[in-house]
Formats: C-alpha cells, sequence, structure tokens
C-alpha cells in the first residue's frame, strides 16, 4: 500500500515518514492491481473505468503534514514491487505556474503604484545576488573539505602501500584501502537512505521536473540541503565513480528555492522580507536561477549555466529571466574564484572559477585542420554508441533496483559493495600494471611506486588513486608517453562498467565526471593510435583526442548539445575548439537518440513521472479534448454550502484539486455554465478563517481575507482533517466569488490533443476545463491525462495509470 509507492520513486520511502511542504493529505495508495484500501470506498461508487477516468484527477495537493493523521499500521516490505515502465504514477502532482486573478490579487495590483513595482524588481535582483553567493560557498565547502578529506585517505594509503611493497603483505593494503572507501560509503549512504532519499544521485532530473511543473516530494527542502552537501563529500572521499559537479545543481535549486521564500518551514523561521515571491511562478524562475549558478560554480561556466537551464532545465523562459540568470551565475563563480584564492593563499589571483579546472591548453598543439573533420565526427558516433550502451544497462540495473532493492539497508549494503568492489578493482589494476614513468615533470598527487624502479611512478595509479576530477585534467594535460595503451583500454573498460553501477545508488553523486573520465581515458587512446599512423605528429597530441572523446562520452550519455559546448569552452578556457566540441556532440546526441533516449530522461520515464516535453505526440491530432479529459468533474456553485465543500474535499476516492465554479442548472444531467475555478489550498484556507455566512443573503460575519493569508499557508496547506467544523457551521454558506479565479483557460471539447498540449503546456497550467459550445463543463484536463500519450516503438500509446 503506502510501502508500495515509496518504492518506485526518488525518495525511495514512505512520504509520510517526514513533515514536509509536499505531502499528500489523507491518501490511501492502492496496489499497482487497484487493491487495497485506497482502490475503493468514500460516498461514491465507481465502475473499474471511471475509478481509473477519476483517478487522473487525483490531484491532492502534496503540501500537507498528516503525521498525527495516519492511523494505517506499516505494512511488511514486499520481496519484490511489480514494477513496468510503461505506466503513469498518480501520486506526482503538479505545481501550478498560473497564477489565480482573482478580486484579491487584482485589488493588490492595482494599489501598487510604479515605485512598489520597482522595489520589486530590486528584490529580484538581489535574491538572484544571494543565490549566487550562497551557491558559491557551498561549493567552496564542499572543494575544500574533499580535498582535504581525500588527501588524508590517500596518504594513509600509499604510505601503507610503500611500506608493504618492501616488507610484503600488500594485501592488507588493499584491505585498508577498500574498508576505507566502504566505512566513508557506508555513512554517505545511511544519511541518504534513511534520512532523505530525495538527495540520492545527481539531483538533475529531480529539478528538470520540478521546473516543468511536477511536484517531486522534499525536493527542494533545507534537509536535502544538508543531505545532499554530506552525502556528496563522502561519495567522493569513498573513492566511488561520481563527481560533485552534478549536485551542485540541485544544491544551488534548493537554496535559490529557500531564499526567494524568505522563509525555512524547517527551522520555522519567517523573515517576512520576500512575501511577494510565495507562489509557485515565481519561485520557479528562482529555482532556475539556482540550476544555472550550481553549473557555474561547478565548472567556472557562467554562460554555460545559463544554457544549461535554458536547454536541460526551465520549461518556461523570458526575456527579463535570462539576464537575472546569468547575473546569479556570475555572482556564484565569482563567490568560488574569491575564496578559493584566499584559501589557496593567491588572494589577488583569482584562477580557480569552478570545482574543476581542465586546464589551459597549449594553441600551438591544439590547432586543427580540416583533415581531421571526419575524425571528430567519428569520434562522436563512437560516444554516441559508447553512451547509448551505457544508458542501456543502466536501464536494466535501474529496473532490477526498483523491483528488489528497495529496502533503506539493501541500499546500504549494495552501496558498501560499491565502494569495497571499486578500491579492490582499482588496487589490482595498479598492481597488475607494469606502466612505468618518470616522476620528473609529473603533476601527479600522490604517485605510487610499487614495483617501478626509483624515480618512477605507476601509471594505471593517475587514474584510479586520485579524484575523478584530478584524472580527468592529468589525461588532457599529461605529455604524451605518460600512458601505455594497454593502460588505458583497460581503465576505460574497467570504469565504464563501475561508472554505470555507481550511477542509481542511494549515494549523492554525479555523472558528469566519470563520463568525462571514460571518455578522455579512450579518446587518449585514440590520439596515441593516430600519432602512430602519423609518425608522431605534432597535430596528433593526445591531450586534444581526450578532450574530444570526453565530450562524446559525456554527449552520448546525457545528450546535452548546446550548453555542454560553451561549459567545454569555457572550462577550457579556449574558443578555438568550439566548432569541433560541438560537432562531436551533435553527432553523439543523433547517433545515442537512435538507440535509446539520454539518462536523465530515461530515469524520469522509469519513475513513471507525468513529465510534459515540448511537443505533444506527433501522430496524436485524431484524438480531440473529448477523449482525453477526465470526467465526471466536481463542480461549485459561487455560494455554496460548507459542510458540502467539507465533505468534497475530505472524499479520500476523488482528491480533486481544482473545482470549477459554475452556476446552478436546471438539468441535472448537465453541469452549469462556468463561472470561475477555485483550488483546494483556496478552499482549505478560507474554512480554516471560517469565513461563512449564516444564510445565503447575509453579509461575511468574519473578517474580510487578504491574499498574505493565503501566502502565510503556502505552501504547506494544513489537511482539511485538521480544520474542525461544527454542525452549526456545516449548515453556513460560503461564498466563493471573491475567491476564485473568474477567467480560468478553458478548451472546447473538440480541440485536437495536440492543441491542447501546446495550451497546457506553454501556460504552465494545472487544469483546463473542457466546456461545449454553451459554455458548460463537460470535463477537465489535467497533466496525467496529456503526459499518458507518447509515442512509442509501433506509434501512439497510452500508458497505464496506477498509485506507484
Amino acid at each position: 500500500m503506502a510501502n508500495v509507492a515509496k518504492k518506485v520513486s526518488w525518495s525511495g520511502r514512505d512520504p509520510r515518514d517526514d513533515e514536509d511542504d509536499d505531502e499528500c493529505a489523507g491518501e490511501t495508495t492502492p496496489l499497482l492491481n487497484g487493491t487495497g484500501p485506497g482502490a475503493a470506498g468514500g460516498s461514491r461508487q465507481f465502475t473499474p473505468s471511471s475509478f481509473l477516468r477519476t483517478g487522473q484527477l487525483s490531484n491532492v495537493d502534496l503540501n500537507e503534514d498528516i503525521h498525527e493523521l495516519e492511523t494505517e499500521l506499516p505494512q511488511p516490505y514486499p520481496n519484490e514491487i511489480p514494477h513496468n515502465e510503461k505506466l503513469l504514477s498518480l501520486k506526482y502532482e503538479s505545481l501550478d505556474y498560473d497564477n489565480c486573478e482573482n478580486q484579491l490579487f487584482l485589488e493588490e495590483e492595482r494599489r501598487i503604484n510604479h515605485a512598489a513595482f520597482r522595489t520589486v524588481e530590486i528584490k529580484r535582483w538581489v535574491i538572484c545576488a544571494m543565490i549566487g553567493i550562497l551557491t558559491g560557498l557551498v561549493a567552496c565547502f564542499i572543494d575544500i573539505v574533499v580535498e582535504n578529506l581525500a588527501g588524508l585517505k590517500y596518504r594513509v594509503v600509499k604510505d601503507n602501500i610503500d611500506k608493504f611493497t618492501e616488507k610484503g603483505g600488500l594485501s592488507f593494503s588493499l584491505l585498508l584501502w577498500a574498508t576505507l572507501n566502504a566505512s566513508v560509503v557506508m555513512v554517505g549512504s545511511v544519511v541518504v537512505a534513511f534520512i532523505e532519499p530525495v538527495a540520492a544521485g545527481s539531483g538533475i532530473p529531480q529539478i528538470k521536473c520540478y521546473l516543468n511543473g511536477v511536484k517531486i516530494p522534499h525536493v527542494v527542502r533545507l534537509k536535502t540541503l544538508v543531505i545532499k552537501v554530506c552525502g556528496v563529500i563522502l561519495s567522493v572521499v569513498g573513492g566511488l565513480a561520481v563527481g560533485k559537479e552534478g549536485p551542485m545543481i540541485h544544491s544551488g535549486a534548493v537554496i535559490a528555492a529557500g531564499v526567494s521564500q524568505g522563509r525555512s518551514t524547517s527551522l520555522k523561521r519567517d523573515f517576512k522580507i520576500f512575501e511577494y515571491f510565495r507562489r509557485d511562478t515565481e519561485k520557479r524562475d528562482f529555482v532556475s536561477a539556482g540550476a544555472a549558478a550550481g553549473v557555474s560554480a561547478a565548472f567556472g561556466a557562467p554562460v554555460g549555466g545559463v544554457l544549461f537551464s535554458l536547454e536541460e532545465g526551465a520549461s518556461f523562459w523570458n526575456q527579463f529571466l535570462t539576464w537575472r540568470i546569468f547575473f546569479a551565475s556570475m555572482i556564484s563563480t565569482f563567490t568560488l574564484n574569491s575564496v578559493l584564492s584566499v584559501y589557496h593563499g593567491n588572494a589577488w589571483d583569482l584562477s580557480s572559477p569552478g570545482l574543476i579546472n581542465f586546464g589551459t591548453f597549449d594553441n600551438e598543439k591544439m590547432g586543427y585542420t580540416i583533415q581531421e573533420i571526419p575524425i571528430f565526427i567519428f569520434m562522436g558516433v563512437v560516444g554516441g554508441i559508447l553512451g547509448a550502451l551505457f544508458n542501456a544497462l543502466n536501464y536494466w540495473l535501474t529496473m532490477f533496483r526498483i523491483r528488489y532493492i528497495h529496502r533503506p539497508c539493501l541500499q546500504v549494503i549494495e552501496a558498501v559493495l560499491v565502494a569495497a568492489v571499486t578500491a579492490a578493482v582499482g588496487f589490482v589494476m595498479i598492481y597488475c600494471s607494469r606502466d612505468c614513468q618518470p616522476i620528473q615533470g609529473s603533476s601527479v598527487a600522490y604517485p605510487l611506486q610499487l614495483f617501478c624502479a626509483d624515480g618512477e611512478y605507476n601509471s594505471m595509479a593517475t587514474a584510479f588513486f586520485n579524484t575523478p576530477e584530478k584524472s580527468v585534467v592529468s589525461l588532457f594535460h599529461d605529455p604524451p608517453g605518460s600512458y601505455n595503451p594497454m593502460t588505458l583500454g583497460m581503465f576505460t573498460l574497467i570504469y565504464f562498467f563501475l561508472a554505470c553501477w555507481t550511477y542509481g545508488l542511494t549515494v549523492s553523486g554525479g555523472v558528469f565526471i566519470p563520463s568525462l573520465l571514460i571518455g578522455a581515458a579512450w579518446g587518449r587512446l585514440f590520439g596515441i593510435s593516430l600519432s602512430y599512423l602519423a609518425k608522431g605528429s605534432i597535430w596528433a597530441d593526445p591531450g586534444k583526442y581526450a578532450l574530444m572523446g570526453a565530450a562524446a562520452q559525456l554527449g552520448g550519455i546525457v545528450r546535452m548539445t548546446l550548453s555542454l559546448t560553451v561549459i567545454m569552452m569555457e572550462a577550457t578556457g579556449n574558443v578555438t575548439y568550439g566548432f569541433p566540441i560541438m560537432l562531436v556532440l551533435m553527432t553523439a546526441k543523433i547517433v545515442g537518440d537512435y538507440f535509446v533516449e539520454g539518462l536523465y530522461d530515461m530515469h524520469i520515464q522509469l519513475q513513471s513521472v507525468p513529465f510534459l516535453h515540448w511537443e505533444a505526440p506527433v501522430t496524436s491530432h485524431s484524438l480531440t479534448a473529448r477523449e482525453v479529459m477526465s470526467t465526471p468533474v466536481i463542480c461549485l456553485q459561487r455560494i455554496e454550502r460548507v459542510g458540502f465543500v467539507v465533505d468534497i474535499l475530505s472524499d479520500t476516492s476523488s482528491n480533486h484539486n481544482g473545482f470549477p465554479v459554475v452556476d446552478k442548472s436546471s438539468n441535472t444531467t448537465q453541469m452549469g455554465r462556468l463561472r470561475g475555478l477555485i483550488l483546494r489550498s483556496q478552499l482549505i484556507v478560507l474554512l480554516k478563517h471560517k469565513v461563512f455566512m449564516e444564510r445565503a443573503k447575509l453579509s461575511r460575519v468574519q473578517r474580510r481575507l487578504k491574499l498574505k493569508d493565503f501566502r502565510d499557508a503556502y505552501p504547506r496547506f494544513p489537511p482539511i482533517q485538521s480544520i474542525h467544523v461544527s454542525q452549526d457551521e456545516r449548515e453556513c454558506m460560503i461564498d466563493l466569488s471573491e475567491f476564485m479565479n473568474p477567467s480560468p483557460y478553458t478548451v472546447p471539447q473538440e480541440a485536437s490533443l495536440p492543441r491542447v498540449f501546446k495550451l497546457f503546456r506553454a501556460l504552465g497550467l494545472r487544469h483546463l476545463v473542457v466546456v461545449n459550445n454553451c459554455n458548460e463543463v463537460m470535463g477537465m484536463v489535467t497533466r496525467k491525462d496529456l503526459a499518458r500519450y507518447r509515442l512509442g516503438k509501433e506509434g501512439l500509446e497510452e500508458l497505464s495509470l496506477a498509485q506507484t
């Protein structure tokens, strides 16, 4: 039941375990086969087909805190979750990016003069600056802590290996390395699995869904940020094949969501400074800025951050937002640069703009000729094929995890196992390698001699016995001859499978750096092969091809083009390679998309999230609004009895979030004419403040509500079960005219699905009312009604709906 629902989510745990701004109220979740206490019951009786239809309108607000209201005993964990990727989950709710232009909103906007609007605009810039500063400081904290802890671990293991190389007994060194890695990763996995599971992974798919309009539980909480930061530090220090750059995007988004609201629901603190921005529309724009600031801090690429937010993140964009996001990105990278320069003892040398710096490439060696263009295209093809293979393997591994590794304790055990195996494989590879290189002039941080001669170090250790970021830089810049081709080939093969196994663990960590490292390794191998064929010509510099291979591999996995091109250019500080990088990324994306979709989109689909892409399926013109809408719809009258409203909100068999307001109809089989739309959250606030009338023609007894009352309740509206309404109050009336949206978006029932989709998607709607020629309500279109249609291998297919 509820335990089934939690297993097929990013959080991997029951949403009722925490008080959050994103929780369902009074909702019991049926099993996938439709059985269980939530599958039937309530005041209405439905046939199985009508229940499924009504389920599409299951838009209960997730912002409700219901620990004390849950009486259901915890169910035992099933051994297997019967998950199918062709499902659409009813448990994910929508954010409402359409402003409710009711009388209260219009009156407030009319009262605000030009100076007040200028003040609001200044506040937006102040918030963007604060987002940039705080994101940069978080990135500094992660970088400094990882550098110190990883350095301590590698020094201890190196001293131990050096000691036992002479005396014998290297098995103890292997045991020490594996134990240190497993212990650190175990702590990181425990805090993620048991405290905040949504902090697992890079967080990019979750933020992408949030900006698309899907409400992911716990995704922008302060606790999520704390666990994310701690988790990524422990994951990187623990030697897993992860990077710390991806999670910076999630961290920046959480910072933006918190700062823009001027309060913390977790800390129970309200600073009353940014009350105007307490609605989904404003919050979404600031989260876009936070995601861009995270990219900027990670790679020192402010322009790339803006383009990432545009290409991968934000589903809604405008010209004014672009400049503010670029400002937040620039402040973020400048803050990181300033703090790290002081930390490294060069207060005036701003040369560390990001968490990873690819270094400066030699322009003389890094030139390219027209003859190399086909070589770059071929590398893009290889990157696309390897990326598709990576995604396909990770797809089946993720399906296995969803079905079998769904308990937190099993997730921790798997993470510990991967950490131990990673250390053991790395040690064995270093031990078996005989690739010895002279140590003079080498930039290796922790050179391992092992069985090499004095004055030499083991080259395989450069790749394995280091943080992934430093390994990438070594592959880019180490001089020709620093790596044996066999070393690079074995490393590419082993690290490819380790990174694939690692992505999806219940730990915090991104896929950016492991992808770059895999690509840099096979790219450098490709460059070495070319240099053999070209008899050591200067154009066949291995570092150049390592850069192209890194771009090809990352593009083949995540399928980013525009933003990744600029990020690579900014991170290398070399505009010369803009065209080859773009060519490689485009080729990798085209080839990869032919086989399987990108990693982030694949994981969004596996979690059954109702994600709306840019366009409707191309073959869907035959469907009309009448065929896709949800019906029947519960409607309210402008003056409604309080008892009826309470009963509607308390009915767990419907859990609607939006209610059309209609005129009273003389025909019982027809809905009345549409007059407006009111949300569950608004009705909750009205009932809480008891805005009742004793009889229909009497004036309101209680004080007049203001928009501030609704903003104070945002985003955690109380559940209906917590509001006490006496029997006498149930007979009172409630006037909805002042609070409803009198001009909701509507669509005629003959409109085609692509037209409905375009209207819904472009405006960021949560509810779209379907009306007939007389403006009478016929049905309602919600996100799930549109997302369940997608283009499959055999044409247009309709996904099944389930409480997963």
